[in-house]
């Protein structure tokens, strides 16, 4: 388990992480939400004890990180896939951690096969691609056999093969009682692999939830329904005095469940032949929750431009 108490750490004039408090827990995937500049990184790295904080403290399992006995036992990190050496094979850069923490050798190409790059145990980092060493950083995350897994953008780089292995192989670990704790900008891969959220904007907590309660809670929903009689419909939810709009081949209505229009359409005797409740995807929700913690602001382009640019916004 993970937890930040009152976490906050300064970097002179900025303060990069502000007064956070979580709690990571085993048997899920947590994904760890924020705008660039929100300070995930910091927060992971106070953690792992790369960092010191300017107040309150990390614990993992209890104890400060930098306190463990064996720490590739206790937990397995990746947070930047290119800063290994080079010049070193992917057996030798394994090997060495492996002897640095006391695991054994036969370790190594245990590790390797989990990731699919057995075939590439003799080949030099320099070479690999990005993808290939995300997958030689979980490699490494894993030599421990430990039990919390930290990723930082894991799915970088990786193709769509790449990208299902490592989200099953979260879920898998994740199901078999480690904790598995993940940041990333892919909303739509977080929706598809974590449970639960924390998000945080410019250093503060902003929700720690599960996924489906996220979006319930920073959307909001309406109902579609598609009928052959479409102004019998419309105007019977106007005498109910319910919001309707169009929405390409439907009827969209706020302000009412999927079993109060059914209801209201089969006592008008109204031929229904699609009805459903719509939701704001996790990206939608998480760019509402966020809009106000975004350092920087990209202007989409300006139609009414001479040269059709876009235009860039600065601070906010």
């Amino acid at each position: 388990m993970i937890e930040a108490r009152g976490l906050t750490k300064r970097f002179g004039d900025k303060v990069a992480v502000d007064d956070l408090s979580f709690t990571v827990k085993p048997g899920v995937v947590t994904g760890f939400l924020g705008p660039n500049g929100a300070g995930k990184s910091t927060t992971m790295r106070l953690i792992l004890g790369l960092d010191r904080p300017t107040r309150g403290r990390a614990l993992v399992n209890g104890h400060p990180y930098a306190t463990a006995k064996a720490p590739m036992r206790e937990v397995g990190a990746l947070l930047d896939a290119k800063d290994v050496h080079g010049g070193r094979t992917a057996r030798a850069h394994l090997t060495a951690l492996a002897q640095s923490n006391g695991l054994p050798r036969s370790r190594v190409m245990e590790v390797l096969d989990l990731v699919g790059m057995s075939e590439v145990a003799n080949k030099r980092i320099k070479g690999f691609s990005l993808g290939m060493s995300q997958r030689l950083g979980i490699a490494a995350a894993m030599l421990g056999d430990p039990q919390i897994l930290m990723f930082d953008e894991p799915v970088n780089g990786l193709d769509p093969e790449g990208i299902l292995w490592i989200r099953q192989f979260m879920q898998r670990e994740a199901a078999g009682g480690r904790t598995v704790f993940v940041s990333s900008h892919l909303m739509s891969e977080m929706s598809l692999t974590a449970e639960h959220l924390i998000v945080i904007g410019r250093g503060k907590l902003l929700a720690d939830t599960s996924v489906s309660d996220f979006i319930s809670q920073n959307s909001a929903g309406n109902v579609r329904v598609r009928t052959p009689q479409v102004e019998a419909l419309r105007d019977a939810l106007s005498r109910a005095g319910v919001k309707v709009s169009d929405a390409d081949k439907y009827l969209q209505i706020d302000g009412m469940t999927t079993d109060q229009v059914g209801d209201l359409a089969a006592a008008n005797h109204i031929t229904i032949h699609e009805l459903f409740a719509q939701r704001s995807s996790l990206e939608e929700a998480f760019m509402e929750m966020t809009r106000d913690s975004v350092e920087y602001h990209a202007q989409l382009e300006d139609e009414s431009s001479p040269n059709g640019a876009a235009m860039v916004g600065g601070n906010k």
